[in-house]
């Protein structure tokens, strides 16, 4: 990162200017919760309606306490992640390094396609496979770039064009309240622990918990007198995370349910072609 990026600050002291430094927690709602996240959410929805809202919510609440934990270990010891399991050993440096690289290819892979197919939509000058290899590319540069201050400001930005479209599609479906709060009681109907995994273990993945830190580092978070600043960060990260997780179920239960969905591209075709009947192209 650039010396302006990592140069050490003065943690916040009202709520007001804490609010206005949050940053990190944005970045984990923007990327914990990425296409793929959405997807198998809808999906969920489609096949069981808002029955599994409590893994969701769920899923929530594990990862606020995950990342506040990995906060933690960051502030109050000063050192990476990565410094950590090497104080577990090679064993979990060498763990770790092997699922994030078989992870890495799978997921940027997924992540690529993921992209390319609205971009395709939008822009059918392009095939999928292009937009794809484009939008990897753009990703490789925003890393490279190592300008963190400008990758908060552009992901704070799509974060807030993707919170008010999937809200505003929620809103429109008009869920029922009545069944969306039944939702929140824990049961698991036939054939739904795939999806309950899914949604467990799924909102706000892994390499986003291991990324928080850095983040924080990033932005010159040291020390533990931003432990409280970055309570508030993550909880505000995980509370859009878990706002959107509820509003994609409800889309898929009310828009999907009863469609033969299985496939992330079939259900975002679906989807795309049913609000289109129901509220114009």
């Amino acid at each position: 990162m650039t010396t302006s990026d990592t140069a050490a600050q003065t943690p916040p002291t009202g709520l007001g200017g804490k609010v206005r430094r949050v940053g990190p927690g944005l970045l984990a709602a923007a990327t914990g919760v990425g296409a793929g996240d959405l997807v198998a959410t809808m999906i969920a929805g489609a096949q069981f309606g808002t029955v599994l809202l409590w893994a969701a919510v769920l899923g929530t609440v594990l990862k606020l306490a995950l990342a506040e934990g990995v906060g933690r270990w960051h502030l109050m010891s000063g050192a990476t992640l990565l410094d950590g399991w090497r104080r577990l050993g090679y064993w979990a440096t060498g763990f770790f390094g092997v699922y994030i690289v078989i992870w890495g290819f799978a997921y940027g892979a997924t992540a690529m396609s993921a992209v390319g197919l609205p971009l395709n939509a939008l822009f059918p000058v392009l095939d999928v496979r292009y937009w794809g290899m484009i939008a990897g590319v753009a990703g490789l540069v925003l890393v490279w770039a190592q300008r963190y201050a400008a990758f908060e400001k552009l992901m704070v930005a799509l974060t807030g064009v993707m919170f008010v479209a999937v809200i505003i599609t929620a809103a429109l479906v008009g869920p029922d309240l009545g069944g969306l709060f039944s939702g929140l009681v824990p049961r698991l109907p036939e054939g739904s622990t795939i999806y309950v995994l899914g949604l467990v273990g799924g909102v706000g993945g892994t390499i986003t918990l291991g990324a928080y830190g850095y983040w924080m580092l990033a932005k010159g978070w040291r020390g533990t007198g931003w432990l409280s600043m970055m309570r508030l960060d993550n909880a505000v990260g995980y509370v859009l995370t878990g706002i959107f997780v509820v509003a994609m179920l409800v889309v898929g239960a009310e828009i999907l349910l009863g469609e033969n969905i299985t496939g992330g591209d079939r259900g975002l075709l679906t989807l795309g072609d049913r609000l289109g009947e129901q509220y114009g192209e």
